[in-house]
């Protein structure tokens, strides 16, 4: 549904039961406070990609590689004490 059809279905009904102008003015910052939530979690999913990306390239080599873990597991097992 449609802000456009919701408006014209529910414009009676509020100037009916409420303060006229006052009820569509009270329900149309209702609509703007949630588009504004949603901008502003898409804001932060576009500001924290490209940190997460950055972390992951940057950091990516102090992942062992396989040569390491195979170098320590035999040091570990040849051991003399």
């Amino acid at each position: 549904m449609s802000a456009k059809s919701a408006l014209r279905r529910y414009w009676k009904p509020a100037l009916a039961t409420g303060a006229g102008g006052t009820t569509i003015f009270i329900w149309l910052e209702e609509i703007l406070a949630i588009w504004l939530d949603i901008l502003s979690l898409l804001a932060v999913l576009l500001v924290a990609g490209p940190i997460l990306l950055f972390n992951h390239f940057v950091f990516k080599s102090a992942t062992p590689r396989k040569e390491d873990i195979n170098k320590q597991e035999f040091n570990l097992n040849h051991e003399t004490k």
